[in-house]
C-alpha cells in the first residue's frame, strides 16, 4: 500500500465512528467520503448491503434477473443513486457527474461481502474565501445506515472548520475557508445593476416621448 494512502488511513480511523468498523446484516451501508479542491468537489461511496437485505439490493440492480450485473445495468444504479444524493455550495445546488463505478459479483453481495464502489464530482461556481459545502444521502433510506466524512484537503490553502452531521448522517455540512480568495464583488455587482436599469428607464422614457409624439403631432413655435 502507498504510503501517503496509509497515512490517511490511518488519520481517518480514530474520527469514524464505532459502526465504521461493521454493520448490522439488516443494514446497507453508505459510506461516502468527500475531497476538496477550489474548483470542485469529489465524492467517493462505498455501498454494502448486508445478508438479510442483499437480496433486496440487487433486485433494483440485476433488473433482468439473470444472475449478472450488466454495465448498463451498473450505469443505471449509479445514476439512480446519484439522484438519491444532493450537493451544494453556499446554499447552491451542483449537478455531480459520474466519474466511475465498480460493481462485485452477484455471488459475492449474497454472501454480504461484496462493495459497490461509486465516485461522482461537481464543480463550483466562483465564491468568496468562506465556504459551506452540504451533501445529503437519501438513497434506500428503510434500510440505509449511513457514514459520511471529509479528507484531510490536499491543498494547503483549504481549511476545514466546521463539521455537522444529522443523527443518521444523512444530512452533512462542511464549513471551510480558502486563502488566496478574493470576496465577491457585490458593490461592482450593485453597480452593475444600476447600469442596466438606467438603460432601461431610458428605453422607456424614449419609448414614452415616440408616443407622446404620435399622438398630439410635431411641436410648433
Amino acid at each position: 500500500m502507498n504510503i501517503n494512502l496509509l497515512l490517511v488511513a490511518l488519520a481517518i480511523v480514530p474520527c469514524l465512528p464505532a459502526s465504521a468498523y461493521g454493520h448490522r446484516l439488516d443494514e446497507y451501508l453508505q459510506a461516502a467520503l468527500i475531497s476538496l479542491e477550489k474548483d470542485h468537489v469529489q465524492v467517493a461511496m462505498r455501498l454494502v448491503p448486508g445478508v438479510a437485505v442483499s437480496d433486496f439490493v440487487l433486485k433494483s440492480i440485476d433488473t433482468n434477473a439473470d444472475g449478472v450485473i450488466s454495465q448498463s445495468e451498473q450505469q443505471a444504479y449509479a445514476e439512480r443513486v446519484l439522484r438519491d444524493v444532493s450537493l451544494a455550495i453556499d446554499a447552491r445546488q451542483l449537478r455531480p457527474r459520474i466519474i466511475s463505478m465498480e460493481f462485485p459479483r452477484v455471488e459475492d453481495m449474497r454472501e454480504g461481502l461484496g462493495e459497490i464502489r461509486i465516485e461522482f464530482s461537481a464543480d463550483f461556481p466562483l465564491g468568496g474565501p468562506k465556504r459551506s459545502l452540504t451533501f445529503e444521502n437519501h438513497h434506500q433510506r428503510a434500510i440505509a445506515a449511513y457514514l459520511v466524512n471529509c479528507l484531510v484537503p490536499r491543498d494547503p490553502d483549504i481549511r476545514v472548520v466546521a463539521q455537522n452531521r444529522s443523527r443518521q448522517q444523512s444530512s452533512y455540512q462542511l464549513d471551510y475557508v480558502q486563502a488566496g480568495v478574493s470576496p465577491i464583488p457585490l458593490v461592482s455587482g450593485w453597480q452593475d445593476e444600476r447600469v442596466w436599469l438606467s438603460m432601461a428607464a431610458l428605453f422607456l422614457f424614449a419609448r414614452f416621448a415616440i408616443l407622446w409624439r404620435q399622438a398630439h403631432g410635431p411641436t410648433r413655435l
